[in-house]
C-alpha cells in the first residue's frame, strides 16, 4: 500500500502530523507492507532566500493580528508540539523559501534516505533554528544522514529534481490539495490535517480495504497560504 504525504519543511502540522502519523503507522497491522512517499509541497513559492525579523512580527503582519495574539498562537502551537515530544523554538526560527530543501529531500529518495532526510529538515527548521534555505546548512544536513555532501552540492548548483518538486505540486493541485499536512492512501482516499494516531490509523486500515476511489476530506490541522 502506497501513502503520499504531502507536507511543506516549514510547516508546524506537518511536523506534528509526521509524529502522529508514525505513531499510527507503528501500530498498523500491515506496516510492513507499507511504502510511505514524501510529496512536496510549498506554502509559499515566493519566499525570499531569508526573511528579516521575528517569527511572530511576521505571523502577526500576515495574519492581521497583534504581536500579542500572534506569541499566544505561537505558545499553544508549541504546546501542542510537544505533547507529541518535539520541541518548537520559534524564539529562534528562521523562515524563508524551502524548493531546495524539498530538492534535497528527492535527492534522499533517490538513496533511500527520503525519511531521514525529511526528519532532520523538519528539526533543523523547527528546533535548531538553521536556515534551511542556505545550500551550506542544506549540504551539511544531507551529509549528516548519510548522503555524499558533494553529490548534494552538485545537486544545489544546478536544477536536478527542480522538476520533481514541481510535480508534486502540480499532483497536489489536481487532486485538490490546497493545505498540508494530507495523507493520501494509493490515490483513492486521503485526509487533510494532523489528525490523532487514531484517526490515522482508521485511515490506514481504511486504504487496506478499500476497493475503490474516495474524495479526499479535510477533517483536520493544517497550514495553508494564508497560515496555520
Amino acid at each position: 500500500m502506497l501513502v503520499e504525504i504531502w507536507s511543506d519543511i516549514a510547516c508546524p502540522w506537518c511536523y506534528v502530523g509526521k509524529r502522529r502519523f508514525e505513531q499510527a503507522l507503528a501500530s498498523f497491522e500491515h506496516q510492513d507492507d507499507v511504502q510511505v512517499i514524501w510529496r512536496s509541497f510549498e506554502l509559499d513559492p515566493a519566499a525570499p532566500r531569508e526573511r528579516d525579523g521575528d517569527h511572530c512580527a511576521r505571523i502577526a503582519a500576515k495574519l492581521g493580528t497583534t504581536l500579542e495574539q500572534a506569541r499566544a498562537m505561537s505558545a499553544r502551537m508549541t504546546e501542542t508540539a510537544a505533547a507529541d515530544g518535539l520541541d518548537f523554538r520559534f524564539d529562534i526560527a528562521r523562515s524563508g523559501t524551502t524548493f531546495d530543501a524539498h530538492r534535497i529531500v528527492h535527492l534522499a529518495a533517490a538513496h533511500d534516505r527520503q525519511d531521514a532526510m525529511k526528519e532532520r529538515l523538519l528539526r533543523a527548521h523547527f528546533t535548531e533554528g538553521e536556515l534551511v534555505g542556505d545550500h551550506d546548512t542544506l549540504v551539511r544536513l544531507a551529509g549528516e544522514v548519510g548522503l555524499d555532501e558533494i553529490e548534494a552540492r552538485e545537486v544545489l548548483a544546478g536544477d536536478r529534481y527542480a522538476a520533481e518538486v514541481r510535480d508534486d505540486e502540480r499532483t497536489a493541485a489536481a487532486l485538490g490539495i490546497g493545505a498540508v499536512p494530507t495523507f493520501v492512501v494509493d490515490r483513492a482516499l486521503g485526509a487533510s490535517g494532523a489528525q490523532p494516531p487514531t484517526q490515522l490509523l482508521g485511515l490506514l486500515r481504511q486504504g487496506w480495504e478499500a476497493s475503490a476511489g474516495r474524495p479526499l476530506a479535510a477533517v483536520g490541522e493544517t497550514c495553508d497560504a494564508d497560515g496555520c
